[in-house]
């Protein structure tokens, strides 16, 4: 990869990586730092990867980046489980995008990364697969299975109420 072509995917794909790893752990500090490893560990190899393949490299580094900076975080912190029904009776969102955001981040994360990808970013289950590292039929179960978890969550009323 020529370094022309380098700056070009800087352009092409920095944002959708932003907003992906953005949606994921919801700290736009972190995620920036994450974009910013990821270009850091293309230049290294920018000799072995070719510009046809950068935006799979660059989003599997970024996956693999969050996902290796959730596991120092959740080692080191006690995670503390909220009870969203019972915060939006409280806070009485109605919102329904916001809703949706809220119950994405509680689903675990192999399930939101790759919910996100497929819904938000719009990967094929193959490039999924690529990208996580997982096989195509364990995407298409965690799709599945993250989906249904938000169809029973937002078909209570009380959710959204």
């Amino acid at each position: 990869m020529t370094v022309k072509e380098y700056n070009k995917s800087v352009d092409l794909y920095s944002d959708h990586i932003f907003r992906f790893i953005l949606k994921s752990i919801n700290d736009t500090e972190k995620a920036k730092d994450i974009v910013q490893d990821c270009y850091e560990k293309l230049w290294v190899k920018v000799e072995k990867v070719s510009f046809e393949k950068v935006k799979s490299y660059l989003f599997s580094a970024a996956y693999h980046t969050m996902i290796d900076g959730v596991r120092k975080e959740n080692s080191r912190t006690s995670y503390v489980q909220r009870n969203f029904q019972d915060s939006y009776h409280e806070d009485q969102y109605n919102d329904l995008n916001e809703i949706l955001h809220q119950l994405i981040q509680e689903l675990p994360d192999a399930q939101r990364s790759v919910i996100l990808l497929r819904d938000y970013e719009g990967y094929s289950y193959r490039e999924i697969a690529k990208i996580t590292g997982l096989t195509e039929s364990q995407v298409k179960v965690y799709i599945y299975r993250g989906r249904l978890f938000l169809k029973e969550k937002i078909g209570k009323v009380e959710v959204l109420l």
